[in-house]
C-alpha cells in the first residue's frame, strides 16, 4: 500500500512539474505580406529560438482594422499596431499596452527626373497619400510644411488611396508624388523613383531628435502581466530573428518567398529598409519624444486622431520588468 501511495505521489509530482513548464501559447494576428511574418518564420525554423518557453499560434488578418477587432474581442492575444491607437483605447478605460517593433516609417517619393526637390516644391502638385486624411505621415508632413508657412493641405491636389493603387497611378503619370508606406516606397525606388524624405527625416525637421517607433506589439496589459516571462522571451527571440535576417544571407534567402518579390534590386531595398527599422533604444527619452509627436499630431488633426487627451495616456507603453 505504501508503495502504491509513493508511486501515486511521484506521478503527481511529475505531472505538476510538466504543467509548470508547459509553454505559453501566444496567439498573434498577422496581416498578409507584413514583415512580422518574416520573423515568425525564423522563430519556427530556428532550432534554438524554437525551444523558447512559448509557442506561437498565427491568425491571418485581412487588414489593420480586423486586427484591432480580433484583439479587443479576445480572438488573438497580440497584434502589431501603433501607440496612438493604444493611448486612445486606454483613455476609454481599455487596458491595451504597446512594446516597440519597428522604427521604419513611410516616405515621400517622386519620379527620378521630377523637379520636386523639397516639400515647398509640392505646391500645386498632385500628391497621392496612403492611409487617409488621418495618416500619421501625412499629418506630420503638414506640420513640417507649416514651419515654412505653407499650408500643404490646401496647396496640393490630394488623392487618398491604398498603396498599391498609388504606385500604379504615379507610374501612369497621374500623380506627381506619393507619400506611402516604406515597403511600397522601396518598390518604387527599385524602379528608379527618388525618395525626397522619409518619416525619420520629417521628425528631425520637426525637432524630434529621437527615433520613435511608430509600430509595436499591442496586447492587453492584464494578459501581459499573467504571461510576463513568456512575453519577454518572445520579445528577445523576435529581436534575434530580426538580427539573423539582417546579418545572415542564408536566413534572408529563406524569407524571400514571403516577400512575393523576384527582382533583386527590390529585394535588396526591402531588406535594407527593414533592417534600418531596428529599435536600438527605448526608454524615457524616446517615450518623451513620443509625447512630443503626440502633441504635433493632436494639433494638426485638431484632436481627430488623438482624441481630447492632452498627453499619451499612462500605461500606453509596456514596462518589461
Amino acid at each position: 500500500m505504501r508503495v502504491k501511495f509513493f508511486l501515486l505521489g511521484l506521478f503527481l509530482s511529475v505531472a505538476d512539474a510538466s504543467n509548470a513548464f508547459e509553454k505559453t501559447t501566444i496567439r498573434i494576428g498577422v496581416q498578409a505580406f507584413g514583415t512580422l511574418e518574416w520573423e515568425l518564420q525564423v522563430l519556427k525554423t530556428d532550432p534554438i529560438l524554437n525551444n523558447a518557453e512559448f509557442d506561437v499560434q498565427v491568425t491571418s488578418l485581412a487588414n489593420a482594422e480586423a486586427g484591432k477587432i480580433a484583439l479587443q474581442s479576445g480572438s488573438v492575444d497580440m497584434i502589431v499596431s501603433d501607440w496612438i491607437w493604444v493611448s486612445s483605447i486606454r483613455a476609454s478605460a481599455g487596458d491595451l499596452t504597446f512594446y516597440p517593433y519597428s522604427n521604419t516609417s513611410g516616405a515621400l517619393v517622386v519620379p527620378k527626373n521630377s523637379a520636386i526637390q523639397s516639400i515647398a516644391d509640392l505646391k500645386g502638385k498632385r500628391l497621392g497619400i496612403a492611409g487617409g486624411e488621418l495618416d500619421k505621415n501625412w499629418l506630420l508632413l503638414q506640420a513640417l510644411s507649416q514651419k515654412s508657412s505653407l499650408n500643404l493641405n490646401e496647396s496640393v491636389e490630394k488623392t487618398f488611396a491604398a498603396p498599391p493603387l498609388l504606385n500604379e497611378q504615379i507610374k501612369q503619370d497621374r500623380l506627381d508624388a506619393v507619400l506611402t508606406y516604406w515597403h511600397f516606397a522601396a518598390r518604387l525606388e527599385a524602379q528608379g523613383y527618388r525618395q525626397i524624405l522619409d518619416g525619420s527625416q520629417i521628425l528631425q525637421g520637426l525637432d524630434v531628435k529621437r527615433n520613435v517607433p511608430s509600430l509595436g506589439y499591442v496586447f492587453k496589459q492584464a494578459w501581459g502581466q499573467a504571461h510576463k516571462v513568456a512575453l519577454n522571451n518572445f520579445f528577445k527571440a523576435t529581436k534575434q530573428a530580426k538580427s539573423q535576417i539582417c546579418s545572415q544571407d542564408a536566413v534572408w534567402q529563406s524569407i524571400v518567398p514571403l516577400t512575393h518579390v523576384d527582382d533583386a534590386q527590390t529585394l535588396a531595398l526591402l531588406r535594407q529598409r527593414y533592417c534600418q527599422g531596428g529599435v536600438d533604444n527605448w526608454g524615457n527619452a524616446e517615450q518623451q519624444a513620443a509625447d512630443d509627436i503626440y502633441q504635433l499630431l493632436r494639433s494638426v488633426s485638431q484632436n481627430k486622431l488623438t482624441g481630447n487627451a492632452e498627453h499619451i495616456h499612462a500605461g500606453t507603453f509596456w514596462v518589461e520588468n
